[in-house]
């Protein structure tokens, strides 16, 4: 790795491994809060003096120094004609993961940090000399409670108190850090414009919901966000643009973080139970109230000067509220997010646990 993409080790810094996602690139525009997240806390971490190893996928911002995860080699034809071969996408990741944790055993690192959502770096936890720390940043999945049933030599953190209650069962103890957001590349703007609503068009974003519930609040809708799932926008969420809704791209921070403090308010409707909710703190940096679905960690996040929420799936009950969000102080929210969702706030806490566990 270049020199120049790793900050100088100060007296009492720590050497530590942070892994990513094999599959997508940190780099932005960023394709989701996960990326967001880790090209933050590395860069933080750097700059307090830490040696920070970042394991990510192809294509990452060369910038950050990301050692690119092992690829996997070509398989025979033989081993492609075995009828229970999985995808391919399952047998890249598994074979990234397993040479990672391979090549990390001995690599002299004071914490391994999981950022990823693979089953293999908790699972092969005990092959490290050095602690693991995994952040859960998903609602929990049957691959990652099988691992850590057969690999408790690990550490947790959850990004929000709603997540690490679902986790409960599988994971009695793991700590809150909420997830930040850097307060000077999201600043405060004047408010007052079209309703915004960003992140990934999938699903279970409910990008649907939010384009009905501001035509019933007859405010107007702008969508910003990447497209993974084509198909799911050309037939659900294309159709429904026009007449004062438009989708305005995959922005970059500056664009996107100037569209968000143009907005009177954001509009944030999961249709399932959002971990944490990055757009919400994304949005109260920017000094823009929040109308969404009370669903997940959204409540945690708010409180009755920075958003209004309605019962989820209540289409209805969201264009009232984001007519409500509308008149609520600007500067409160703002000061909301410089209280609780401010980056220096989120490495704080990951420090404290990496030299909690790394002793």
């Amino acid at each position: 790795m270049a020199s120049a993409t790793r900050a100088r080790q100060t007296a009492g810094g720590l050497r530590i491994a942070l892994i990513a996602s094999a599959r997508y690139p940190i780099r932005e525009p960023f394709p989701g809060g996960l990326e967001a997240h880790t090209w933050q806390l590395a860069n933080r971490l750097r700059e307090r003096g830490h040696l920070v190893d970042v394991f990510g996928g192809p294509g990452s911002d060369p910038a950050l120094g990301v050692r690119v995860l092992p690829t996997l080699p070509a398989l025979s034809e033989y081993a492609r004609a075995d009828v229970s071969m999985p995808p391919d996408h399952f047998i890249a990741e598994h074979h990234a993961y397993l040479g990672l944790m391979l090549e990390l055993a001995d690599a002299g690192h004071d914490v391994v940090h999981n950022n990823s959502l693979h089953y293999l770096p908790i699972a092969m936890a005990a092959g490290l000399r050095a602690p693991l720390l995994t952040t859960l940043h998903t609602p929990p999945t049957p691959w990652l409670e099988s691992a850590i049933a057969i690999g408790p030599r690990t550490h947790f953190a959850a990004v929000s108190a709603h997540t690490a209650n679902r986790w409960r069962a599988s994971v009695p103890r793991a700590t809150v850090v909420h997830n930040g957001v850097d307060l000077d590349r999201w600043r405060p703007g004047p408010g007052g414009g079209v309703p915004v609503w960003s992140g990934r068009l999938v699903k279970e974003k409910g990008a649907e919901e939010a384009i009905r519930a501001a035509r019933i609040a007859g405010t107007g809708l702008r969508l910003a966000g990447p497209l993974p799932d084509a198909r799911y926008f050309r037939e659900r969420v294309e159709p429904l643009l026009g007449d004062g809704v438009e989708y305005v791209g995959h922005l970059d921070h500056v664009a996107l973080a100037a569209l968000v403090g143009s907005a009177a308010v954001a509009v944030v409707s999961p249709c399932w139970d959002e971990p944490y909710g990055l757009v919400v703190a994304e949005a109260l940096a920017c000094g823009t109230p929040v109308a969404g679905f009370a669903r997940g960690a959204l409540p945690e996040l708010l409180d009755e000067h920075t958003g209004v929420l309605a019962e989820p799936g209540d289409v209805e009950g969201l264009a009232a509220a984001i007519s409500q969000a509308s008149t609520l102080d600007r500067e409160r929210a703002r000061r909301h997010a410089e209280r609780t969702c401010s980056l220096p706030a989120m490495v704080d806490g990951y420090e404290r646990l990496y030299r909690s566990i790394a002793a």
